[in-house]
């Protein structure tokens, strides 16, 4: 328990960190987003207006201390400004497209480590097979970007062979709610993106279990239990709960990857999450949306490092052993 609650104040500190970058990068950029909007409207709207305008996207007179103590305040009441391009609450905003990503990431990632790692202690456990073929295919996927890879994707099966739906996340003939028909809907037009995510990252959860369980058929404890007769399946799974550690270790490093990946293959795929809301964030110099996606995919990233740090120690008894000393 002790050591949850340091990894916990280690990520709250972390997430202090992210969250005065956060702050900061915006207003060290140069332009002025608000007075680039004043000036597109300025002969259509009033003085009054005008300063209206500046106080409802925070263009206040405090200073930078100020304006950052307002910020967390704001922030922790779940006010994150107000899009200056889409002239709505950035919270609003988020809230429609995070879950997109979030479910994008979540699946792709969750499918890639298992099917990765399972393939891995298989390959490890029959090393020097014919299944060894699959590492190369695998290295391959990943070597090719992101982008690249559901681009043609997208060209070959969805627009070619009309495998998959593509472009968007739901058919629009479909109404959105919790029925079945829509959520199959999504599910089928999220089948591609999905694949050419895990495609592009299985690869390394593939090496990296087949390396260890390499590793760990020549221990003691492994020779022990074949000698014991123990059956074939007990002995893989003896062998592939410890060499899997080092991989829920690499999980947290590997889900900023993933994001990052998953933004660029939402643009390629139109899928609505928050890869296409940043790119036009940017563009616009918005800085509260730029603010607000930064923040939820910080935030979201430290959840999932937490999650795997706390998955970590209960399959592992040392680490738990050696914070208890």
């Amino acid at each position: 328990m002790l050591i949850i609650v340091r990894r916990l104040g280690l990520y709250v500190l972390t997430a202090w960190v992210a969250i005065t970058v956060n702050f900061a990068l915006p207003r060290l950029m140069p332009g002025n987003p608000i007075q680039n909007l004043i000036g597109k409207i300025q002969s259509q709207v009033t003085p009054a207006e005008i300063n209206a305008i500046r106080l409802s996207f925070g263009d206040t007179k405090q200073g930078v201390i100020g304006q950052y103590f307002t910020y967390i305040t704001q922030m922790f009441h779940g006010n994150l400004g107000i899009s200056i391009t889409l002239g709505a609450p950035v919270t609003s905003i988020l809230r429609e497209s995070v879950p997109w990503t979030v479910g994008l990431i979540g699946i792709s990632t969750i499918l890639s480590f298992v099917i990765g790692t399972f393939a891995g202690a298989m390959l490890g456990w029959t090393r020097g097979s014919r299944f060894d073929n699959l590492i190369p295919t695998a290295t391959f996927f990943q070597a090719v970007p992101y982008f690249f890879l559901a681009t043609v994707m997208l060209l070959a099966f969805g627009s070619d062979l009309h495998w998959f739906p593509v472009l968007g996340a739901y058919n629009q003939t479909v109404t959105p709610g919790w029925n079945w028909p829509y959520i199959l809907n999504v599910i089928r037009y999220a089948e591609l993106p999905v694949i050419s995510i895990v495609l592009s990252s299985i690869a390394g959860w593939m090496l990296g279990m087949r390396n260890m369980m390499i590793t760990m058929i020549g221990e003691d404890f492994v020779l022990m239990a074949v000698a014991k007769g123990l059956p074939r399946r007990k002995v893989i799974m003896a062998a592939a709960r410890n060499a899997v550690l080092p991989s829920i270790a690499n999980l947290s490093l590997a889900i900023g990857l993933v994001v990052s990946g998953a933004l660029l293959v939402e643009l390629v795929f139109n899928y609505p999450g928050v890869g296409d809301l940043l790119l036009q964030a940017v563009l616009n110099e918005d800085y509260p949306l730029i603010q607000g996606i930064f923040l939820v995919i910080t935030l979201t990233v430290l959840a999932a490092n937490l999650i795997a740090d706390v998955a970590y120690l209960a399959l592992d008894p040392r680490t738990r052993t050696e914070a208890a000393v």
